[in-house]
């Protein structure tokens, strides 16, 4: 009996937090700026007043109370995901990724738009937008020390991507949560998504639904295709947890509802450049997108520092798609690092695709350390770096030099460390080729012989009917207001409130219902997996067939469309000129300089990087008196790494001829550099030897105050031979393009 009627009361509570959930999905969408972030804003520019108006805003947010900007770090900008829901997901609790930038003391903008697009609008205008918008950011903040850090989260990554490929001026480090890029990647056996749109045969179901929406694309649809994902929780655990747990669960799942039903609406142009170029044709990944002016963009144009954050736990952005275009891009790391680039990744072992923009655990680790250190991201020599972050040691006797709870480094990797994620061999290539090829057909025949008669038809009234009857939308309106059968709730729901009688979790018929909720549970994750294996099956059956894939125009064994591309031959001639202005200046500048590139010297065998000793780097950059500013100490850092790797032993040679220029300042420079590896400290007997090396070095400029005399350039060029570490990677003969 005690069981009954806590059920009975339980689901009355449920259906009266159900019916709470359509109220506000009312309220919701009648704002006509809705939004879920946690933080007060103000507008600053609004994309509806550009030359080329979009649904885009920007906003700068207020800082909560308690926390302290300091108007010489760069500001952050966060873009919101346009992937059917509607913006905030970045500021959707106090510990996000706004919330970890204000305390690291950064301003902070979020880059929003408006439930409905502007008529005409394309991914062209939005992605001119945001450079106006960061534009404007760049112009209110003259005193910042760099350009601003850009945030995409998931669909908003690829956006950031695209803009900075074609205005690199524009960015400071950009942070990629969640976002895809090779849209064709994955592991054979998981990651099911990528196989549905050859299954539907390409993307002329997506011209059909932008039709039928009367030139807009409804993003319930996207939505829908999310929750397809994971039966098991869309048809039965998120409800169920709901109802057993109706008495202390109602808040947070009426928080995430409002996000997660704030469906918006994108130009049917808009969501057709999406499936063609991106999803289907995978161009942005190889470098074949182009825009309406011919501009190309190429992700190798980028400057700005690159962090990847993803997870093997994520569905619907696993590591293969959020890491493979670093293999569609680059050839070895010294690619990486001929194009000047640095990338940095973080890999989560266990959270979700949301978990990524809304995680606590997640804002108060990963997207703290990013913000933390972001200006030692920017400051990372051009390479290929994994973050690994781990938990401070409180016996540790530099903690001071951690800022925050984990102690971030950058550990240097190669190529071979992404393909250990899996990925495509060139069949997999091939199939998801011959997909785009049928793409194409298909979505031809339905423009000349679908599209003409279905335009003619639809109107506006039709597509507000359909949208209106879309099963996401239904759910909400079952239980609005409108419904007179909800307003039998209202006493039904207080009786109960007073009556309340929850049944302690001893009752075998409550520990019988978590059973059967359970089993529940696994048969829809079996059925789940059931329909993957078979959906994976019929896409190689069918794109696997060398008859099909010849019809499509393919070549079976033709695997050159699938490698990376080259460096271009202009750009190949920048680096070769940029390579001899380096060798140029090996013996250009002074103690700072010199100090700089010992300590790359030293670190090399080890590669690891921290935060540690950048943290103490900043503070002897301020404290030795002519200093630079961040632009300039990462020029100077980035000049000292290269000539290293170009020409190590002249390099090296030329060090005490620098340290002896300036011999009070050496000396300084000198207990600096004592402090920085006392601080980080080193791990091989290599470096160790580098730095007796480097100290005996020191010692000698600082006596003589000369020049080096050339004997002791030979003895300097013989000893950095003998301790030259073979690990480190070089661009020297047919590695570079000298």
């Amino acid at each position: 009996m005690a069981y009954w009627i806590d059920a009975w009361q339980r689901s009355i509570l449920t259906l009266d937090v159900l019916r709470e959930r359509s109220a506000r999905y009312d309220a919701h969408a009648a704002k006509q700026a809705p939004h879920v972030l946690k933080f007060d804003c103000e507008l600053v520019m609004d994309g509806r007043a550009l030359p080329r108006p979009v649904n885009y805003v920007l906003a700068r947010i207020k800082p909560p109370r308690g926390a302290t900007i300091d108007d010489s770090k760069r500001p952050f900008v966060i873009v919101d995901p346009r992937a059917g829901h509607g913006p905030g997901i970045g500021g959707f609790k106090p510990d996000s990724e706004i919330g970890v930038a204000f305390k690291a003391g950064h301003p902070c903008y979020f880059v929003g738009f408006l439930p409905s697009p502007v008529s005409g609008q394309t991914i062209e205008d939005v992605a001119l937008a945001e450079a106006a918008f960061l534009e404007r950011v760049i112009a209110d903040h003259p005193k910042a020390d760099g350009k601003p850090a850009v945030i995409g989260n998931c669909q908003a990554g690829w956006a950031v991507m695209m803009l900075a490929a074609l205005k690199p001026d524009l960015f400071g480090p950009i942070i990629i949560a969640g976002s895809p890029l090779s849209y064709w990647a994955g592991v054979r056996g998981e990651n099911p998504m990528r196989f549905t749109g050859g299954l539907l045969g390409g993307s002329w179901l997506t011209a059909l639904t932008g039709d039928l929406g009367a030139g807009k694309f409804d993003g319930a649809w996207l939505v829908s295709n999310f929750e397809n994902l994971n039966p098991a929780n869309t048809l039965w655990s998120k409800h169920y947890n709901l109802y057993a747990n109706v008495d202390k669960e109602a808040p947070r799942f009426l928080e995430f509802e409002q996000w997660w039903g704030g469906h918006v609406l994108l130009n049917a142009a808009e969501m057709q450049f999406i499936a063609d170029e991106l999803f289907i044709g995978n161009k942005l990944a190889r470098g074949a997108l182009t825009m309406s002016d011919g501009a190309q963009v190429d992700l190798r144009n980028i400057r700005s520092p690159i962090l990847v954050f993803c997870s093997k736990a994520d569905n619907i952005t696993p590591p293969q798609q959020a890491l493979g275009w670093i293999l569609d891009l680059y050839t070895s790391v010294d690619d990486i690092r001929a194009h000047g680039q640095t990338i940095v990744y973080a890999v989560h072992e266990t959270i979700g695709h949301l978990g990524i923009f809304v995680s606590g655990s997640v804002a108060r680790k990963e997207h703290d350390e990013f913000a933390s250190n972001i200006d030692l991201i920017d400051v990372l020599p051009p390479g290929l770096y994994e973050a690994v972050i781990t938990p401070k040691k409180e016996t540790d006797a530099k903690d001071e030099l951690v800022e925050g709870e984990h102690l971030v480094r950058f550990e240097s990797r190669t190529l071979d460390d992404i393909r250990a994620f899996g990925g495509n061999d060139a069949a997999d290539e091939r199939e998801f080729a011959t997909v785009a090829r049928i793409s194409e057909i298909n979505l031809g025949l339905y423009r000349t012989f679908v599209q003409p008669w279905l335009k003619a038809y639809t109107t506006e009234w039709m597509a507000d009917a359909i949208r209106n009857l879309h099963p996401l939308r239904l759910q909400y309106e079952m239980l609005s207001k409108d419904n007179p059968y909800v307003k039998m709730l209202e006493w039904m729901v207080k009786n109960v409130r007073e009556t309340r009688q929850p049944v302690p979790e001893s009752n075998s018929l409550w520990q019988a219902q978590n059973h059967v909720s359970d089993f529940i549970e696994t048969s829809l994750d079996a059925y789940r997996e059931t329909r993957d294996k078979a959906l994976e099956s019929a896409f190689h059956a069918i794109y696997g067939s060398p008859l099909l894939q010849a019809l499509a125009g393919l070549r079976t064994g033709d695997d050159q469309a699938y490698r990376p591309q080259p460096m271009t031959a202009s750009h190949a001639a920048l680096v070769r000129r940029h390579i001899a202005e380096i060798k140029e200046r090996a013996s250009q500048g002074g103690p700072r300089e010199a100090a700089l590139r010992a300590l790359i010297y030293i670190r090399m065998p080890d590669g690891v990087i921290d935060e540690r000793g950048f943290n103490l780097l900043r503070a002897i950059r301020k404290e030795a008196g002519k200093g630079y500013s961040l632009d300039e100490f990462k020029r100077v850092l980035r000049e000292q790494f290269l000539l290293l790797l170009l020409d190590e032993r002249k390099a090296v040679a030329a060090l005490p001829g620098m340290f002896a220029k300036e011999p009070a300042l050496t000396q300084r420079m000198a207990d600096a550099l004592h402090r920085m590896v006392d601080a980080v400290g080193l791990r091989s007997d290599e470096a160790k030897a580098r730095l007796t090396h480097i100290e005996h070095l020191i010692d000698e400029a600082a006596t003589e105050k000369a020049s080096l005399p050339a004997e002791h350039e030979t003895q300097a060029r013989l000893h950095a031979a003998r301790i030259r570490p073979a690990r480190v990677q070089t661009v020297r003969g047919g590695k570079h393009p000298q």
